[in-house]
C-alpha cells in the first residue's frame, strides 16, 4: 500500500495577476487537444473588442473547470438566490458564453 503524501501547493499571486482582468465575453474554441478560452471586454457603442486574457487547457482540466464552476455557481445560488441569465446592467447586449465556438 502506498500513503498519499499531503504536499501542499504553494501559489503565488503577483500584484498585477491579482488585480484582474475584467470581461463580458468569452469565445470558447476547441481541438482534439485542447481548449482555448478567449475573454473578452466589450465596450457600449464601440465595435471592436479585445481580447483581454487567453487560457489554454487541457479536455480534462476544462471539464475540471466546468465541474469547479458548476459547484461555485450552486453554492452562490444557494447563498444569493437564482443568477438570472440574459440580464445585465451595462448596456452591452447578453451574448452566448460560446460565441464563435466550435472547432480551432
Amino acid at each position: 500500500m502506498t500513503e498519499k503524501k499531503n504536499n501542499p501547493l504553494n501559489i503565488e499571486l503577483s500584484e498585477e495577476v491579482a488585480q484582474g482582468n475584467y470581461a463580458n465575453l468569452a469565445i470558447i474554441t476547441h481541438s482534439a487537444s485542447e481548449f482555448i478560452l478567449d475573454f473578452v471586454r466589450v465596450m457600449p457603442g464601440l465595435p471592436k473588442a479585445k481580447v483581454q486574457t487567453r487560457v489554454i487547457l487541457t479536455p480534462d482540466h476544462a471539464k475540471r473547470l466546468l465541474m469547479a464552476l458548476k459547484d461555485n455557481v450552486t453554492k452562490f445560488e444557494s447563498n444569493h438566490g437564482p443568477i438570472k441569465v440574459g440580464e445585465t446592467n451595462s448596456g452591452i447586449p447578453p451574448f452566448p458564453m460560446n460565441f464563435g465556438g466550435g472547432q480551432a
